[in-house]
């Protein structure tokens, strides 16, 4: 895909400028741009684990002994899609040719990464006849600045409309992956419910550095001498892997219990609290699954990383002023 834009995008400049003469006038030499953009996802993965839960979307059903499940459906999408703001600086070295900085603020939509509905998760006839069911929901929306450098490709000016192309390349300066989880647990002596509790958490995945690809083909139409009108789509593809992770807020019932034991978060320990990602885990790392005996609950869990996609096609509207 990336390459097939590339490849068209190079096309449809040497055909075009092969078709029209040079204008005399000299261009403006440096230009700003102010735009607003929304994209669609274009490429949809596989969410990473989410508190110890599998990317899917589960039912269960009956009660006690019979709680079963009744269906899974996988859940898969990108952060790909969102609103985007950015300021652009631009040089032209030519009539044909420039190159463009942009600095960017995106926000993506909601995703939900998993669910689960009416699951069982306590019940011993033996100690107590009440059984503790839940249901959650975890969704996650990234927030990121980032820098765009690109090599513009004019087209040529005609009717008021100057056609382009640019490619250039995403560089993430700062950002987060928030994971927001709501969990309802319910208990029930027989048919009565005798106590519900409602759990929040936040999430805050820090990345590790990454570059990304964009292309894109606009056009500028001129409103007056130095106020031009520009709309581009853009395709743009980059993933990010999670550098560490941190629990902000856990609460229960609206009261916060962060560092405080609970029924149903018994661990409130620095590691229950912090994670790092890291390429392998194994019986040297800060991990239960790998080496449980050597475990330090005051350091920061180690974790394999995850990554998620930040693919979109998006149409950019705003204005540009020529000096």
């Amino acid at each position: 895909m990336k390459k097939n834009l590339f490849l068209l995008g190079l096309l449809v400049c040497s055909m075009a400028t092969m078709a029209q003469t040079e204008k005399a006038d000299k261009p403006e030499s440096w230009y700003f741009k102010l735009g607003g953009s929304y994209f669609n996802q274009t490429a949809s993965t596989e969410f990473p684990t989410v508190g110890g839960q599998l990317p899917n979307r589960d039912v269960y059903a009956g009660t006690l002994a019979n709680n079963k499940l009744v269906s899974r459906e996988g859940i898969t999408g990108s952060f790909g899609q969102g609103f985007r703001s950015g300021i652009t600086a631009g040089y032209r070295f030519s009539p044909r040719l420039g190159v463009e900085m942009a600095a960017n603020y995106y926000v993506s939509n909601t995703k939900t990464m998993a669910q689960t509905t009416d699951r069982l998760i306590s019940y011993n006839p033996a100690t107590s006849p009440a059984a503790t069911y839940l249901s959650f929901t975890a969704e996650g929306e990234i927030k990121a600045f980032d820098l765009a450098p690109a090599l513009v490709m004019f087209l040529g000016e005609a009717h008021g409309f100057e056609p382009y192309t640019k490619v250039g390349v995403i560089v993430p300066v700062h950002g987060t992956l928030d994971i927001k989880t709501d969990r309802q647990y319910t208990t029930f002596v027989g048919a009565n419910q005798v106590a519900s509790t409602n759990a929040y958490s936040k999430d805050v995945v820090k990345p590790n550095p990454s570059l990304g690809f964009m292309a894109s083909i606009g056009t500028s139409y001129k409103l007056g001498k130095h106020i031009s009108a520009f709309a581009e789509l853009e395709y743009r593809n980059f993933t990010v892997h999670g550098k560490t992770k941190e629990t902000e807020i856990y609460t229960e019932n609206g009261v916060d219990k962060l560092n405080t034991p609970t029924t149903f978060r018994p661990d409130a320990s620095y590691s229950a609290s912090h994670t790092k990602y890291v390429e392998t885990i194994n019986s040297t790392s800060n991990s239960k699954v790998t080496n449980a005996a050597g475990f330090d609950n005051t350091k920061a869990t180690d974790d394999v990383s995850t990554y998620v996609g930040i693919s979109g096609l998006g149409l950019t509207l705003g204005l540009k002023y020529s000096l």
